[in-house]
C-alpha cells in the first residue's frame, strides 16, 4: 500500500507548476477536488485523511463520488466532470512513479466523461448591459470601482479570472488605450479600449489607495478582488438594474453573463465568428460556435434567405366530432 499524501503534496507542489506549467486557477481547482474526495474517502473507510492509501481510490470509489457530488452537492454535469479531469491527471502522474498502480490508473482512465445538453446561451441585450453598468453608484469609492470593473469585463469580454487577475502595468499608460489580458492557457491578448471604459478606469486610478498590492482592481482590505468577490458585487449590481429593466429578473446572472453579452453583440456587429474567438482568447474557434446558436439575428437572416413552401387551401370535411356532425347535418336541411 502507498500513503497517497506525499505524491498529492508533490503534484500539486511541483508537478502542475514546475512541470506542466499550469496556472494559480488550475491548481486551486485541482486542490478543490482532492479535498472533496479525499474528505468522501475519509467518511467511506473511517481514516485521517493523511492514512489514505493511493490503492484506496478505486475507480468504483470515484465514481460514487462524482455521482454524490450531483446527487447530494447539486454540482453541474461540468463540474463533475472537472473533479475527473483532476483524478485523471494525477494517475497519469502517478503512472511513471508508482508502477504498483498501474492497473488502477487504467481502470481511472476509462471511467468517461459525461455527456450533457448544450443549452443555448442566455445573455444580456443592451438594454439590460447598459442598466448593469448604470447600476454602481458613481458618489461611492467602491461604486466607482465596480462601475470600471463591470465596463472592462463587458467590453473586453473577460472570464472573471482574467478580470481579477489585471495588474495596474496590465493597462497601456498614459492614455489607458489598451489593456493586456492574461488568459486560460497561458495565452495572452491585448484589446483596444472604449473612451467609455477608458474613462471609468481613469476615475477609478485617481482614487485608487496605494498598497503593496499591484492588482488593477482592490477590495475592502486592499487587496486584490476575488473572483468570490467579484461575484458578490455583481448580484448586489444586478439587484439595483432590475428596478430599472425588469427582464433582468428573468436571466441568470452570473460573472460570466457580460462575456456572453460581449461575445454575441461583437457577432452581431462583425458577422466574423473568427473575430470573435479572438477577441474572447479562445483557443479554437469551435470553443465560439456556442455563439452562433444564440445569435438571433443570425437565426432570422437564414429564415429570411430560404424560400417558405406553399400551403395549399383546402376544405374541411369529414367532422366526427358530435356537434360538428348535427350542424353539418343542419346545413343540408
Amino acid at each position: 500500500m502507498t500513503e497517497l499524501a506525499p505524491y498529492i503534496s508533490a503534484f500539486l507542489g511541483e508537478h502542475l507548476p514546475r512541470d506542466r506549467g499550469a496556472s494559480r486557477h488550475t491548481i486551486e481547482s485541482y486542490a478543490v477536488s482532492f479535498t472533496q474526495l479525499v474528505c468522501f474517502a475519509e467518511a467511506r473507510y473511517g481514516v485521517r485523511p493523511c492514512k489514505i492509501m493511493i490503492e484506496q481510490l478505486t475507480a468504483d470509489l470515484i465514481l460514487d463520488f462524482l455521482e454524490y457530488l450531483e446527487r447530494d452537492r447539486g454540482a453541474t454535469i461540468g463540474t463533475r466532470n472537472v473533479r475527473l479531469a483532476a483524478f485523471k491527471s494525477f494517475f497519469r502522474y502517478l503512472e511513471y512513479r508508482v508502477p504498483s498502480c498501474l492497473a488502477l490508473a487504467g481502470q481511472v482512465h476509462a471511467i468517461p466523461l459525461k455527456r450533457r445538453n448544450e443549452p443555448v446561451v442566455d445573455y444580456l441585450d443592451h438594454d439590460e448591459v447598459q442598466a448593469l453598468l448604470d447600476a454602481p453608484d458613481p458618489g461611492t469609492r467602491s461604486g466607482i470601482r465596480d462601475r470600471a470593473m463591470l465596463h472592462l469585463a463587458y467590453a473586453a469580454g473577460l472570464r472573471v479570472s482574467e478580470l481579477v487577475g489585471i495588474a495596474c502595468n496590465d493597462v497601456e499608460q498614459p492614455g489607458l488605450d489598451a489593456v493586456r489580458i492574461h488568459g486560460k492557457g497561458r495565452r495572452e491578448r491585448s484589446l483596444p479600449l472604449w473612451t467609455q471604459t477608458r474613462s471609468v478606469i481613469r476615475d477609478w486610478l485617481a482614487i485608487r489607495p496605494d498598497g503593496s498590492s499591484d492588482h488593477l482592481f482592490l477590495n475592502a482590505r486592499g487587496v486584490g478582488m476575488t473572483r468570490h468577490g467579484f461575484a458578490h458585487r455583481l448580484k448586489l449590481h444586478a439587484a439595483t438594474a432590475r428596478r430599472a429593466v425588469p427582464s433582468i429578473a428573468t436571466k441568470r446572472i452570473s460573472p460570466h453573463v457580460l462575456r456572453h453579452a460581449c461575445a454575441i453583440h461583437t457577432l452581431e456587429a462583425t458577422r466574423d465568428i473568427r473575430k470573435v474567438s479572438l477577441w474572447l482568447g479562445h483557443a479554437s474557434v469551435q470553443s465560439t460556435e456556442i455563439y452562433l446558436r444564440a445569435d438571433p439575428v443570425d437565426k432570422l437572416d437564414v429564415l429570411a434567405a430560404r424560400q417558405p413552401p406553399s400551403v395549399r387551401k383546402g376544405v374541411f370535411m369529414g367532422a366526427t366530432d358530435r356537434l360538428m356532425a348535427i350542424l353539418h347535418d343542419a346545413k343540408r336541411q
